[in-house]
């Protein structure tokens, strides 16, 4: 069911609130542990796992299922992030449940966490807000929301004891050329060195409860047909194709969730010289039948490759679970 975007934001030129509220951790408890020593001792274990493949993360794009299923695939993503110099995360979800064709900041002063909260960057949000382009999340939106939020324990444990502040940006289903629009206004923010981006996404939603079964039997069985369609995403993504990627879509119908926010971050490396390379991949099942189902996940990372750093071995194919 969708929603009436006019009831779910209020305008563009509106103000962030004169007196801020706190977001609470509405998923702790459910899709991630709300208890501190448990859910530290699970995101140690599987950094613990992953391997680093690039250098540092300037941006990453990892998976916001329960932890129990995307967990270990976010954990490559991270692995990659060094706290070193970070002054504030961009985290860019997309929506889920509410019908919004814009991008929406938040006017929260912190978003709450097992560990404790996170601050809230007002200023980069109320920037952001001034070029018109943004509205502003209703806290009962921003609450529902999971995309976001799922990642906030892992950018904690990375970030360890350096102090940094949180840009969460909502993503609505935007048309191609408004993802251009905000890749260009965004890229400023991506381009410097003070800032993480954190690119939220799962990759295939397949199944008849998902409304899609898309299947070519020339890769095998189902699943090997659903990691060949991912992949070919993921290979367009690694080449920085905006325009790929969005034809790509359009053929394929692939329940990518987060495909704006991914179309966004394209748009925004286009003058960088930025390198992506997708670290890891798996499926929260093997489907071998119509009657199956599974979500793909997927890691991403975003590196300035200046010359100085080891060089890569190469790959014959992205690591999976």
């Amino acid at each position: 069911e969708k929603s009436n975007p006019a009831r779910m934001y209020s305008t563009s030129c509106a103000p962030l609130r004169p007196s801020p509220s706190s977001r609470r951790a509405t998923h702790a408890g459910s899709w991630y542990s709300s208890r501190r020593d448990q859910l530290a001792a699970q995101m140690s274990g599987w950094l613990e796992q992953a391997n680093a493949c690039t250098g540092a993360a300037r941006a990453i794009i990892a998976p916001h299922a329960g932890f129990s299923y995307s967990g270990p695939t976010a954990a490559w993503a991270y692995k990659h992030v060094s706290p070193t110099g970070i002054r504030r995360v961009f985290v860019l979800g997309p929506s889920h449940h509410h019908s919004m064709s814009r991008c929406a900041v938040s006017s929260c002063a912190t978003y709450e966490t097992p560990f404790g909260g996170i601050p809230v960057d007002r200023a980069t949000s109320a920037a952001l807000l001034e070029t018109g382009a943004f509205d502003v999340m209703d806290l009962s939106v921003e609450e529902a929301e999971h995309s976001i939020e799922m990642h906030l324990p892992y950018i904690l444990h990375v970030m360890g004891a350096t102090s940094f502040e949180l840009v969460p940006i909502l993503v609505g289903a935007l048309d191609e050329a408004a993802e251009a629009r905000y890749g260009a206004l965004l890229a400023p923010h991506l381009l410097c060195a003070e800032n993480l981006w954190v690119v939220s996404s799962d990759f295939c939603h397949w199944g008849r409860r998902f409304r899609y079964t898309r299947y070519d039997a020339a890769e095998g069985a189902i699943c090997q047909s659903i990691e060949a369609l991912d992949r070919r995403a993921m290979g367009l993504i690694e080449a920085q194709d905006a325009r790929g990627f969005a034809a790509y879509l359009r053929a394929t119908s692939n329940t990518i969730c987060g495909r704006h926010p991914i179309a966004l971050l394209l748009h925004a490396l286009e003058n960088s010289s930025f390198s992506l390379q997708f670290v890891r991949y798996a499926q929260s099942s093997s489907v071998y039948t119509m009657d199956d189902s599974s979500v793909s996940y997927a890691s991403a990372v975003v590196w300035e490759d200046r010359g100085d750093q080891q060089a890569l071995e190469p790959r014959t194919h992205i690591p999976t679970d």
